[in-house]
């Protein structure tokens, strides 16, 4: 991936895109339904943050080759 600064949208119909700074397509897409916007307090702008946050660090881990490849459990 460039190194293009990369920019959280939340777009008019809820969703929540990764993209870069100067493009309109979104590199990651983030939909919440409405159970969990509830739950989350309406709050769940920060949740997508994070969770961009931590993929992005993963991503950088593994384009660095400091990613073991663990067995991993998707809940």
């Amino acid at each position: 991936m460039s190194t293009a600064f990369l920019e959280i949208v939340e777009l008019s119909d809820g969703r929540i895109v990764l993209r870069r700074a100067d493009d309109e397509e979104a590199l990651v897409t983030l939909e919440f339904s409405s159970d969990a916007r509830a739950f989350l307090n309406e709050q769940h702008v920060e949740v997508a943050k994070a969770m961009l946050s931590v993929g992005l660090q993963m991503a950088g881990r593994m384009a660095e080759g400091d990613f073991q490849d663990a067995e991993r459990v998707l809940h």
